[in-house]
């Protein structure tokens, strides 16, 4: 039988004893299931990277059943109304900037009709608006009325990123010890989707800014047939986005984990001469410290 010791904060006690109530938020506003703090043993602030394409993070990133696509949808029609630049979930990153960070290829700017110019076979001008491709030398013909001589084109449009491009997810989470409870929780706090440089034009990963989890829960739960966690092996046991989450099942390699200095595990290894492979094996290091953290607490 599990017998579990605590760590009694003495001077918190005596500052309610005497009425000083330290002036600290006692809650997360960005938590769905807030912990208060004096019932918080101890925390840890970590970030996490998903590899949506490894199988076991597949149930998320199924055919036309992307989580990618999903979040996507609910920025563009409004349903997720705030995304944020940095994951401190402070400074609102305007609309139109995220948008503009969907944009794979930049479209060509093609040159207005002339009434009074000559054109030929092939050549592509803009009228009201739409994009025509000459389909045979002419002069003075209205593109919008002149079907022989014009057709409508895409050619030159731009082009964004599809779901299926978007195969990395970051997310930040508070590892949290109840003390009350003697449980440890994680509390998805916010998540970022990224496109990976192997599939960006000048090969850096394009970050595509922050959402709080507790926004985008409320769009899984919104969505039951569209936010659907999907089980290859048993599709009874299919799941909403959200409890997927809950239970844990996915994979997520540490990115980071809170420290002064906020740099990654990777800068830490590198700001100190170590190489590149040290740094992934240091992150499975750190998880297992993690986990032996709570094993700790207890006596056998």
């Amino acid at each position: 039988m599990k017998s579990f010791s605590f760590v009694i904060v003495l001077l918190f006690f005596l500052n309610i004893a005497n009425g000083q109530v330290p002036d600290v938020p006692q809650y997360n506003p960005n938590s769905i299931n807030p912990i208060p703090r004096y019932e918080q043993l101890y925390k840890y602030r970590v970030w996490r990277d998903i590899d949506l394409n490894e199988k076991q993070n597949e149930g998320f990133f199924s055919n036309n059943g992307q989580i990618s696509k999903l979040i996507v949808d609910a920025i563009k029609s409004g349903e997720l109304a705030t995304v944020y630049e940095s994951d401190s979930l402070t400074t609102i990153m305007p609309k139109a900037n995220f948008l503009k960070l969907l944009v794979a290829t930049q479209s060509t700017t093609w040159p207005d009709w002339d009434p009074n110019s000559n054109y030929l076979a092939q050549d592509v001008v803009t009228f009201n608006g739409v994009s025509y491709e000459a389909q045979a030398d002419n002069s003075g013909k209205n593109p919008s009325t002149s079907t022989d001589e014009w057709a409508v084109t895409t050619q030159g449009k731009g082009a964004e990123y599809l779901p299926s491009d978007m195969v990395k997810m970051r997310i930040v989470e508070d590892m949290i010890f109840d003390r009350r409870r003697s449980r440890l929780y994680y509390d998805i706090q916010a998540v970022q989707l990224i496109v990976p440089g192997t599939k960006t034009m000048n090969q850096v990963d394009n970050e595509l800014g922050w959402v709080k989890y507790k926004d985008l829960e409320k769009v899984f739960r919104n969505h039951p047939r569209e936010a659907v966690w999907f089980n290859r092996y048993n599709t009874a046991e299919n799941k909403n986005f959200a409890d997927a989450f809950i239970l844990r099942l996915f994979k997520g390699v540490l990115y980071k984990i809170e420290n002064p200095d906020d740099a990654t595990i990777q800068d830490i290894y590198s700001g100190n001469g170590r190489p590149y492979k040290e740094s992934v094996w240091a992150r499975d290091w750190e998880e297992m410290r993690l986990m032996e953290k709570e094993h700790n607490l207890w006596e056998y």
